[in-house]
């Protein structure tokens, strides 16, 4: 499952990716392969953490299991 990290909050993509450009035609995230299309993957601190990518928009997406 993706979401949107925001300060202290989760966020459904829906609700960020609608209005996205780079969204795909129903309004969510490029995600293909297990990876964020529409973004970059970041390092990770440790290997306990989430996958987490930075989307072309700016905002931090976390791919939660």
């Amino acid at each position: 499952m993706l979401v949107v990290l925001m300060e202290n909050q989760l966020l459904p993509p829906e609700q960020i990716c609608q209005t996205c450009l780079l969204a795909d035609q129903s309004g969510q995230p490029r995600w293909r392969r297990g990876e964020l299309r529409c973004g970059r993957a970041l390092q990770r601190a440790t290997e306990s953490q989430p996958e987490q990518y930075e989307c072309q928009m700016g905002f931090r997406i976390a791919h939660i299991e």
